[in-house]
């Protein structure tokens, strides 16, 4: 069977693609080191090993790499697909399950990224408004976790998402994780756990 023969088109996008990919990944690094705002594009450049033009004509903006690398993280983490895989269980008590799981999951995947947009949030008011978006993007997934489950809960569905998306403050996990050395997995039963205790009525 005869090889596929990659065209110079194809191989150009390829070669595009892995170089955004490479710039991305120091931006990644520097943003986590230095901080958001401390980095130039001239900095990216040296650590990606590509000309300062390279970086422009590839992402244009600092902003726009951070949004690249919260994409990046987000499909690493499988977060859309697991999110749907949460709200597809039929069990509502193994839908919590799946909820704690998956907010663990996702922060053990890139607590570095959550950290970059925290610090980043001091920035420019567009790249404020970008870290609003991500916001919120997470938190409709987490609300519809919880409203998933509206006739199981104990509490108001309002203070139900609230007491979710309080467990994803970043302070939580960096406590708990990064400076008490809990695993991802014991994390994810504690979230469990709590979640189960204080928003879910197992007799409903």
């Amino acid at each position: 069977m005869a090889r596929a023969v990659k065209t110079p088109s194809t191989y150009r996008r390829q070669q595009a693609a892995a170089t955004k990919e490479r710039i991305a990944e120091a931006a990644r690094t520097l943003f986590a080191t230095q901080g958001f705002s401390a980095t130039s594009m001239e900095t990216i450049a040296a650590e990606a090993g590509v000309a300062v033009r390279t970086v422009y004509a590839a992402f244009g903006t600092k902003r726009e790499i951070l949004s690249f690398i919260c994409e990046q993280w987000l499909e690493r983490a499988r977060a859309r697909e697991r999110a749907q895989e949460v709200l597809a269980e039929r069990d509502p008590r193994r839908r919590i399950h799946g909820a704690a799981g998956w907010l663990a999951d996702l922060y053990a995947a890139g607590f570095d990224v959550v950290e970059i947009l925290e610090a980043a949030s001091d920035d420019s008011s567009e790249t404020r408004a970008l870290m609003r978006a991500k916001l919120a993007g997470r938190n409709q997934v987490m609300n519809a976790m919880i409203a998933s489950i509206s006739d199981h809960l104990t509490v108001p569905l309002a203070e139900a998402q609230a007491v979710y998306r309080a467990l994803a403050a970043a302070g939580v996990y960096r406590e708990l994780v990064v400076d008490g050395g809990w695993s991802s997995d014991r994390l994810a039963l504690w979230y469990d756990e709590v979640l189960a205790r204080h928003i879910f009525d197992p007799r409903v």
